[in-house]
Order: structure tokens, then sequence, then C-alpha cells
């Protein structure tokens, strides 16, 4: 339902209207947010705004309310004259404007409205005027309602929020439909410009501040609790029936719920109840595209209902990206999460997160939910502030591989009694030790649901798999050749085998060398020659530059640029193709405008990425993926080739185009020195291990087959008895 089917007059009296049951909580039952500036800020205003948000709240929607202090003359004259600060002035007032619920029926709503703004479902502002030293008092009274489809309704008029305005008063307001055009429309969207003005303090003479953090706690005083039980809600309302006042819906905090919209597969089934066996402890090994995020929330909505005691839900992921996925994911499970991290829509987190731990730890809620990033969540302000409730809390952790580094592990902390990770790729490269952390705190993996799995069991899409081989130029194969003899003896020195930071440097140059080999990009483009017509393109490309590469002075300038900016400009320019680059260089709101534009396909055919779309990123309209950085680490293939087979309307299959890197021309290795082939094998058994992965699951092996057994013969490459078996 939407406010297009609702009756709505344009005009509504006091006199002669019910605004409250016609007006204001048939469109509240049915919006996304609601805003509204009113005249002086009151606590007794504030409980009236309850009236009807019952449906906004369970919507998932906000309110902004602006309010203006209300100052007497001689407060004006000491803040003109400077005798009194004017912050000061105004927190005075606002602590005087909050005084105690008369009875139960404001207790409960008050209360109520409360958890509303510890929950930061509504958050207010204070507005003054303020022009060459006069102060004056914001009495503007505008309200906008919007809807989940787009329609928005501007109302403005004579009326405050308050049961005297509402009752008792000769009060009117208008209202102007966004949906109707013409002049309803602009007056809408002025309305909507002036409020965003106000709201982001750019309105010219008006000072807005955020509310002030002493009145915040007089107001949280009278916090009786976070949740009000059923027969609470009866009382109050009776009460409010006998003392003739208006009905209201006062609103029960929801508690974790599965959507009935969801349904649960037998196999997530099966990973929650072995997590629940093993006292809520353990992995989720699951391949991209299986339901990774719904069975970690549906774990926690299992966890609560069978604890059913105040829980903390803490849940963590690398990226700010991946956490506005997850939000989404979260409201739907009936949980409002508190998003901490920079960038954070909810410029108060910090306040949410403290005041929500703290009703948790005074047993006035049950539960908090609250989803940070990596490094947010081991921050000293989140740690100091979540350290009395981790005794209560379960922590998940998506892409867990992550958290096995050094500088995350050591907030694997045990106090947490419940754990959940979740990874397709748990087992971290090369480093065995964060691995071993990873599995000590979370336990035993309660599923294993393999890529192959979900491909045979159609949960992604089948692909092909095209390798293109390229070699080496000649000075990045002397460079190549360095870099190993160099990586060799620095390898000679190290103890217990393990690489030292000279030796790591040495391995990501050549590591980037591989990457940026020039003939990827020659090939990407006579390859790309023949879908020029085609959209729901991907290439990956590799995060580097040419100068990482020691190139001689001489070379021309283009090739000192990022690969990312190479392809762009010649898939761009010499092909004249519709492309974007698609990295941690864009912002979320244009990555997001990107990824509608890709899925349409018409003004955008293909997106060049880095690495932000290794982890986490759904964009599942990919239909051909070019991969130029090869990587030799399992975790990042399998996720790359993970984002490429999610399934989308229209959508039969998947082509993978794989650079593979031969240092040397295939058809010439026999032409060179028995050192420089001893020195490329490492490599080239290297890109046959990932050959191998990619082509077992393909439609098409035999064409990777082909590759695979002519490089084992010209390099001659001896495989182990256990590789040539799993082969």
């Amino acid at each position: 339902m939407n406010f297009t089917d609702i009756e709505i007059k344009e005009e509504y009296r006091s006199l002669q209207d019910d605004i409250v049951g016609d007006f204001y909580i048939p469109l509240l039952r049915c919006a996304k947010k609601y805003q509204r500036a009113v005249g002086f800020f009151s606590s007794s205003a504030l409980i009236e705004i309850s009236d009807g948000i019952s449906g906004l709240v369970k919507n998932g929607g906000t309110i902004e309310l602006v309010a203006s202090p209300k100052l007497s003359e001689d407060d004006v004259e000491a803040i003109e004259k400077g005798i009194k600060l004017r912050d000061e002035v105004i927190k005075e007032r606002l602590l005087e404007a909050i005084t105690a619920p008369q009875g139960i029926y404001e207790e409960q709503r008050m209360n109520y409205l409360i958890n509303l703004i510890a929950a930061g479902i509504l958050e207010i502002k204070i507005a003054i005027l303020e022009d060459d030293n006069h102060i004056g008092m914001y009495h503007e009274k505008v309200g906008l309602i919007y809807d989940d489809v787009g329609n928005v309704i501007a109302f403005s008029g004579s009326m405050n929020e308050s049961a005297t305005a509402f009752m008792h008063n000769c009060e009117s307001i208008d209202v102007f439909k966004s949906w109707e055009g013409g002049s309803d429309a602009r007056r809408v969207m002025n309305k909507q410009l002036s409020f965003k003005a106000i709201w982001e303090n750019y309105e010219p003479h008006m000072t807005v501040m955020d509310f002030p953090e002493a009145a915040r706690e007089r107001l949280f005083e009278y916090r009786k609790s976070k949740c009000i039980d059923h027969q609470e809600v009866e009382n109050a309302k009776n009460i409010a029936r006998n003392d003739k006042e208006m009905d209201v819906e006062t609103l029960v905090q929801n508690a974790p719920s599965i959507p009935k919209w969801i349904k649960i597969r037998q196999y997530q089934e099966d990973a929650i109840n072995c997590w629940a066996d093993k006292g809520f402890i353990g992995i989720f090994d699951m391949a991209t595209g299986t339901g990774k995020t719904y069975t970690g929330l549906a774990a926690i909505v299992r966890l609560y209902s069978k604890r059913r005691v105040p829980l903390a839900i803490f849940i963590v992921c690398p990226y700010q990206h991946l956490v506005t996925q997850w939000v989404e994911d979260i409201n739907a499970f009936g949980m409002k999460p508190i998003i901490c991290h920079s960038a954070s829509n909810q410029k108060k987190w910090k306040s949410r997160l403290r005041d929500a731990c703290l009703s948790l730890e005074l047993g006035l809620s049950e539960y908090m939910c609250a989803i940070f990033t990596n490094d947010t969540y081991i921050s000293e302000f989140v740690q100091k502030n979540i350290t009395h409730v981790k005794a209560q809390a379960v922590l998940v952790v998506d892409e867990a591989h992550n958290f096995g580094a050094e500088k995350t592990s050591k907030y694997l902390d045990e106090v947490i009694p419940y754990r959940l990770a979740l990874s397709a790729t748990l087992e971290r490269h090369g480093d065995d030790y964060g691995t071993q952390k990873l599995f000590d705190y979370f336990g035993d993996k309660c599923i294993e649901y393999s890529l192959k799995e979900a491909i045979d069991n159609d949960m992604l899409v089948r692909y092909y798999y095209h390798p293109i081989l390229i070699s080496f130029k000649d000075d990045e194969l002397e460079a190549y050749l360095d870099l190993s003899k160099q990586i060799a003896k620095a390898m000679m020195s190290c103890k217990d085998k393990e690489p030292s930071d000279y030796a790591k440097m040495l391995l990501i140059k050549r590591a980037r060398l591989v990457a940026s080999a020039r003939e990827k990009v020659e090939q990407l483009l006579s390859e790309m020659r023949k879908h020029t017509k085609e959209n729901h393109i991907l290439v990956y490309c590799g995060a580097t530059t040419m100068q990482d590469i020691d190139y001689e002075e001489d070379r021309p300038p283009e090739e000192e640029k990022k690969q990312v900016d190479i392809v762009t400009k010649l898939l761009g320019n010499e092909l004249q193709m519709k492309v974007a680059k698609f990295t941690s260089e864009e912002d979320a709101e244009l990555r997001e405008k990107l990824k509608k534009e890709f899925d349409e396909g018409e003004s955008l055919q293909a997106l060049i990425a880095i690495r932000c779309l290794d982890e986490g990123v759904n964009i599942p309209s990919i239909d051909k993926a070019f991969i130029l950085a090869s990587s030799t680490n399992p975790k990042e293939y399998i996720q790359r080739r993970g984002r490429v087979l999610r399934k989308y309307k229209g959508k039969t299959h998947s082509d993978i185009y794989d650079f593979v890197t031969s240092p040397l021309p295939l058809d010439r290795v026999n032409e060179y020195d028995e050192e420089t082939v001893r020195l490329s094998q490492s490599l080239v058994r290297r890109e046959i291990m990932r050959m191998r992965d990619f082509a077992n699951l393909a439609e098409n092996t035999s064409v990777a087959d082909r590759y695979i057994y002519s490089l084992i013969e010209n390099y001659g490459i001896n495989l182990e008895e256990d590789e040539i078996n799993e082969y």
C-alpha cells in the first residue's frame, strides 16, 4: 500500500476534520520517512508525535524533527549583549522544557520515543534564527512524509505537534502531493529543498545544531525499559480513552525473526542446527551465492529464541560497502542495527552504540544489534564501549578469513560466548598460523557448501572457461628472472621457511610484474573486439602501475599509468565501448549508480575493477569476466569466479576469460637456456594449478586441458603423483 491508495484532501481543519485519524495515522502507517519542522520544543510535544508512527517504524522508517527552544526576552537580550553564551542558554531552556510525564499514558509513550532516539530512528535538531547578532525564534511549521515507492506529501499550516493543537485549537494544514504534478509537485520539491537546507544547516540566517548531550541525558532519565509488554500498552490505551484523549498505537520492540518471504533451505537449517548443537560456536563455509548472509541472520534468530537472555549482536564486515549490503537484510530480520563506521549515515552512531550497550547492561533491553567494519570494530572507542556486554554477545564475522591477520586476530575475545564465522575461503593463503587462530576461536565447520554443489543444485549458473595465454616482453622477462634470483637468495637466509620482510617485498614486486604484463592488455583489446556490442562485462585489473616494474625511462608516457586506467582508456576510446572504473576511488553513491546502469546495460557495457569486487559486492548481471589479475591465491580467484556465477534474469551461463602467464613464448621454450626455463617453472606450475581449478567445474574442460598439457610438455614440468590423481 502507498499514498496513492489513500484518500487525501487538499486541506484539513481541526474543527471539521479528524486530522489525526484521517491524515496522520493512515499516511504514517505506510511511510518510510517523516520530516517535521515545528515551533517550540517540549517533552510533551515530543510525546504527541508518537501517534500513528507504528507503521513507519515497522517499515524501517526514520523521523527527523526540527524544533526551536523557547527563549524569553531576557534570554535573547543576554545572548545579544554577550552576557551569556548562546549554546548554554539553549541548553538551559531545553532542560527546563523536559518535564516528567504525567501518568502511565505519557510514561509509556515517552519511554517509547526515548527508545526511538536511542535506536537512531528519531533524530532531533534545534534551530534558531541569527542575523547580525540578533536572535530570533524559528516558528515555521512544515511536514514531509515519504512512502517506499517515491511518493512524497508536503503539508504546512498553523498546527504544532501537540494534543491542544490537534483537538482544541482552530488549526489547519494545506496538503500537496508529489504525484499530482504541476504546482503541487513544485510545492513539494520546494518544501523538500527547504527542509534539507535547514537540516544540513545551510539555510541563510539560521543556525541548526544537534540536540545537546545534557538535554539528551535528562530525557533519558525518564526511560523505563526497552520493551513495553502487551498489558502495559492496553493500560495506556485505556487511560487515553478514559481521559477522552485520542487513541494511539504504542509500539512494541520487535524481536529478531525470519521474514515470511524468506525460505530457509534444508542445508541452511542443518548448518544452524549444527551450530546450536556446538554451543552456538562454529563456521559456515559456504560458496558465494548460497545464502550465507541469510543463514547467518537466521542463526542469530535461533540463538535469541533459544537463550532468550539480553543479547548483544555484533556483526563485522571488512568493508563499508559490505556493511551497506548487510543492513538491508538485518532490517528485514527485525533488527535495527547501529551502523558503525566513519562514513555511517547514522551521524550519532557513537552515542547510539554507547546508549544501547548501557541499556543492555542495565537490563533495560532484551537485545541490541550493531554492525561494524573490521577497522571500526577493533577501534579503541568501540572496544571500550562494548567491554561490559561482551559476556552477553554473539560475534558474527563476515569474510572471516580477514580476521586471521595479526592486526585483527588479537580482538577475537574469549569472553564472547557465541561466535560465528562466515567465509567461502576461511583458510588463509600462505598463513597457516593465522588460519589456525581462526579455527581455534570459531571452532569446527558446521557446513561446507562448495561451489560445485551450488552449481549442481542450480544455486549458481554454469560457466565456460577460456584461458588466454600471454608471455613476457623481453624486458619483463629479464626483470622477472632477476627478481626470481633475488627471491631465491633471500629465502635461503630465512629461518623456519618464513619469508623475511625483504623477501616479501621482492615477492610482491614480482607479483605486480606478472599482473601488469603488457601483452595482457594487448590480448584483451584483441579479444574484446569480438564483444563490442555486448554488455554485462567485467574486467579485473591488477592493482599495479608500470612504475612498479622499473621499466626504462624511455618508455611511452601512457605506460606509466595504472593498468586500470590504461584498460579503461583503450576500451572507451579505441573500441568506443561504454565503460567505467569500479574501484575504491569511486564513492559509495557513484558505485551504486554504476551498478544500476550496468544492470540496465544501455548506458554502461563494462566495469573495469580492481579489488573492491573480490569480496561481497553483488552484481549478479555480470555474465562475462576478463581476469587480467590472475591471482594464484585460491581465496581471490574463488571469490572472483563466484562474483560471475550469480543468477540473474535471462542469464543462462557465464564466460570466464583467464589471462594465463607463460613467462616464455610457448612455441619457443626450447630456445632458452636451462636456468631460464627452471626459473620460469614455478610461475607456470602455479598458473596450471589455477587453470585446473577453473577447468574442473567448467562446461568445456577439454579447452583448458589442451593448454595445461602443452605447458607441462614444453616446460618439462613433473607433477607430483597426488597432483596428477587430483587432476
